[in-house]
């Protein structure tokens, strides 16, 4: 699969873009374990311009992660416009711009999936930031607003029109949220029409191999996305590839496994961003590597509530030692 001349190869399987969670060293664990592309968290565009300093740190990318998109969202065409601007100069691969967040504090002000209501205006925002840049510009997007309102078939084709170099659609629309199945079919009649000739990538409830290589057989798509199935998991990306090269299922990862990898993304968040905002932001993702396992109250609670890095370390090596 390619993006202009960015060359993910064959079935390419990528990283989705999720708030609180794609930071900057669970990029660096994703990649380690095979991610084709990543993104960075969602990068509010009226932040960005207001150079608002949480917004703008988000555009801290390393050469390690290549190739990664910077996506960014917003409603009113003249900040997507900056913004885009601003992110393009951070360097990243790709700007791709979030049309499919359903949060309501995103969508319920017109941006994010809030635009499937405004198919016109998305349209336009998307042309305008087309022309603003010189990197490619990708969409993310889903099926539509409600179940009345499915639009992606004509969209896909306008927004390709408007110049876009991919589209990546997740199989739900907005009302759903993360409930219920995500549905495919649409995704497949988008890959399928003779007048698409973008790569469209896949998002969705890929929550292991066979889903992964379902979605590659059955529908066609030219490459995958792993939103929250990766959280806790992002050792995900490797049984994939690994299943798609070979038609085996790797083995579940030994707490052992596990404990060795939160140590490691412990150290490089503590060696990014600092002792306190390393700890603080390592909380989320700590206890998620242990959810599997069982009487893990107390523990859990010490990984989402100790400061200290060095109680944090030995709390780890207790549960290498305590659990199997």
């Amino acid at each position: 699969m390619k993006i202009r001349n960015l060359d993910l190869g064959e079935k390419p399987v990528l990283l989705a873009p999720m708030e609180n969670v794609t930071d900057i060293t669970f990029r660096y664990i994703c990649k380690m374990y095979g991610a084709d592309m990543v993104y960075t968290e969602f990068v509010s565009s009226d932040g960005l311009i207001r150079n608002a300093g949480k917004t703008a740190a988000k555009l801290n990318i390393l050469d390690y992660e290549r190739p990664i998109a910077i996506q960014i969202y917003g409603h009113i065409p003249e900040a997507m416009v900056e913004a885009a601007q601003i992110a393009e100069a951070a360097a990243p691969d790709i700007i791709d711009i979030n049309f499919g967040c359903p949060v309501n504090k995103i969508a319920g002000r017109g941006a994010g999936s809030g635009m499937m209501r405004y198919p016109d205006k998305m349209v336009d925002i998307t042309r305008q930031v087309v022309e603003a840049v010189k990197l490619p510009v990708t969409v993310k997007t889903r099926l539509g607003w409600d179940e009345n309102s499915k639009i992606i078939p004509e969209l896909a084709e306008r927004l390709q029109d408007v110049g876009i170099e991919a589209l990546t659609i997740h199989g739900r629309t907005r009302s759903q949220m993360y409930k219920g199945d995500a549905d495919w079919t649409l995704i497949g009649e988008i890959k399928n029409n003779p007048r698409i000739h973008i790569p469209i990538i896949g998002n969705g409830d890929i929550t292991n191999p066979i889903k992964a290589k379902e979605a590659f057989d059955r529908y066609g798509v030219d490459g995958i996305m792993v939103g929250r199935a990766s959280f806790g998991h992002p050792w995900i990306f490797k049984e994939i590839k690994h299943y798609l090269a070979t038609g085996e299922i790797l083995p579940t990862m030994s707490v052992a496994e596990r404990v060795e990898l939160a140590k490691k993304h412990l150290a490089k968040s503590l060696e990014i961003k600092g002792e306190r905002v390393g700890v603080l932001e390592m909380r989320r993702h700590l206890s998620c590597y242990f959810k599997c396992l069982d009487n893990f109250k107390e523990t859990r609670l010490k990984l989402v509530t100790e400061n200290d890095p060095a109680e944090l370390f030995k709390t780890l090596d207790f549960i290498n030692q305590n659990w199997k």
